[in-house]
């Protein structure tokens, strides 16, 4: 069965691919539909974004298409940057500029780390049904880079029961963790046992 995995992502394919191939997927990136168009996910959650960009994909494509959008959430700062987390930093966003802002915003209120979460929404969709999963990973947010493996704000996200930063573990160790992982196990036991129509979560989209 084909399914579109709508992401440029090389990392984040791969990821796709070592979990859903077994099961009897073959996964296609956007290049594979010759797809170069951009979705403008503009929507105030991750499972809007992820259903907004699914649904383009499968509408262009007519094939079972998987999309995702993912962030992280700081306690401290009321959720923020949540679905801003990739622009955090505004229009000439990078990674390093997205953790510095950050780590600013928990200096200005004397704090040395706060607790933190990341999360992931999944949605996928074919010409019966739409399933949507959320995945987490809990942690803090620290105000020292450690590591160097991983992106976005893994170097500052600490694990406590490994006593690692993200970016200081392996990508197997990692993948096995990580929001993305939970969100996929998730929608993966959907897909195995899930025999009829449904959607399994509401999305309210933004006008």
């Amino acid at each position: 069965m084909k399914v579109v995995i709508a992401t440029s992502n090389k990392g984040k394919l791969k990821e796709y691919k070592e979990m859903l191939e077994p099961l009897g997927f073959e996964c296609l990136s956007l290049a594979d539909i010759n797809y170069s168009g951009e979705v403008k996910e503009d929507q105030d959650t991750f499972l809007g974004n992820s259903y907004v960009k699914a649904k383009a994909i499968y509408d262009f494509s007519h094939l079972p298409t998987i999309s995702d959008d993912s962030g992280l959430c700081v306690d401290a700062l009321g959720g923020e940057p949540g679905v801003y987390s990739n622009r955090y930093s505004g229009e000439n966003h990078t990674d390093k500029k997205n953790r510095e802002l950050l780590i600013n915003n928990l200096k200005k209120l004397n704090l040395t780390s706060s607790k933190a979460h990341f999360a992931c929404a999944i949605t996928y969709i074919d010409d019966k049904r739409t399933i949507q999963k959320v995945g987490y990973v809990y942690g803090d947010v620290i105000l020292e880079e450690r590591g160097y493996n991983g992106f976005g704000y893994d170097p500052i996200f600490y694990l406590e029961d490994r006593n690692k930063t993200m970016a200081e573990l392996p990508d197997s160790e990692k993948n096995k963790i990580s929001h993305r992982h939970n969100a996929l196990e998730l929608l993966i036991e959907e897909l195995k046992w899930g025999q009829s129509s449904f959607l399994t979560h509401t999305v309210i989209l933004k006008a």
